[in-house]
């Protein structure tokens, strides 16, 4: 890996561009991803109890 001065600061500025082009959400934008970031999880958990489910029944634990 070719660490040089030329590449850090290159690599700074666009760091810092992304931070200045960021905002903190507002609250229904953050209520919204909670709730979608929530389904998601409890999907994944239920594709995963259904596996688990018929795992049991036909026997292969």
């Amino acid at each position: 890996m070719n660490l040089n001065k030329e590449s850090m600061v290159s690599f700074l500025k666009q760091c810092q561009r992304v931070l200045h082009v960021s905002k903190k959400p507002d609250r229904e934008e953050f209520i919204n991803v909670s709730k979608i970031t929530g389904i998601g999880i409890l999907l994944i958990g239920a594709i995963g109890f259904i596996i688990t489910m018929i795992a049991i029944l036909i026997g292969a634990t």
